[in-house]
């Protein structure tokens, strides 16, 4: 048989074939997608998430920067900061970081959003309810491997914890001084190359009469204090 024999009976077969089953080019094409969003979960307790307005704030702050391709993310619903921002979250009311290690909260929350990336300012309750750092630090290692479970690739930014001037609780601006001096030290033990642990340090230059309303609650400057902290940590990481 001719070569040029043999091609003109390919090409008869290809068109059966085609009309047969459907053009074996078209069904093979893969659909265009575009990038995957940066799935960032903020995580913690009432400074977190009622209403937490650092983190529309953050959000804005990061839209406005080009940074268009990232998903907050959590189980809680949004609350309302005076704009609409992406206002999913994870921060808990009242919340310890020792009790959600304890009983043991944070997987269900983790397959619920799988996160990339998340910002965790958690321990103000657990300061007031006079937990040691190393039982925080302890409840830290906790989530952090539930973390590392859910994503081994996932990054962590832990904070150093606002500034608290409480009445009911002299004692506990300096237990968050101790806490907030061991949080360093304790990232810097944690991290990995493809799990990265880092620090925002949202202690330094927080003053509790300037940036709360009543000595551990952020107002508004004091939201827009820990946005501007978040944002200087999140977007290398971006």
């Amino acid at each position: 048989m001719s070569t040029r024999t043999r091609s003109r009976l390919t090409a008869v077969l290809a068109v059966l074939i085609t009309a047969l089953v459907g053009s074996p080019v078209a069904a093979a094409a893969p659909p265009v997608l575009g990038p995957e969003p940066v799935r960032v979960m903020p995580l913690g307790d009432s400074i977190t998430g009622s209403p937490g307005c650092w983190r529309a704030l953050l959000w804005r702050d990061l839209q406005d920067s080009g940074h268009t391709d990232v998903d907050f993310v959590g189980t809680r619903a949004p609350q309302g900061c005076g704009f609409p921002h992406d206002g999913d979250h994870e921060g808990h009311g009242g919340a310890l970081v020792t009790e959600v290690a304890r009983q043991h909260l944070l997987p269900s929350w983790l397959a619920a959003t799988d996160p990339d990336i998340v910002l965790m300012h958690f321990g103000t309750n657990d300061v007031w309810s006079a937990r040691s750092t190393e039982d925080v630090l302890d409840a830290y290692d906790v989530l952090l491997d539930q973390m590392r479970a859910a994503n081994p690739r996932i990054r962590l930014i832990v904070a150093q914890i606002l500034p608290m001037d409480a009445p009911n609780c002299p004692e506990c601006a300096q237990r968050v001084v101790d806490l907030n001096a061991a949080v360093p030290a304790w990232a810097a033990e944690r991290s990995t190359p493809g799990s990265p642990v880092l620090v925002a340090d949202h202690w330094t230059g927080f003053d509790t009469d300037l940036h709360t309303y009543d000595g551990v609650h952020p107002n508004a400057e004091g939201d827009r204090r820990m946005a501007d902290t978040w944002y200087a940590a999140l977007t290398p990481l971006l």
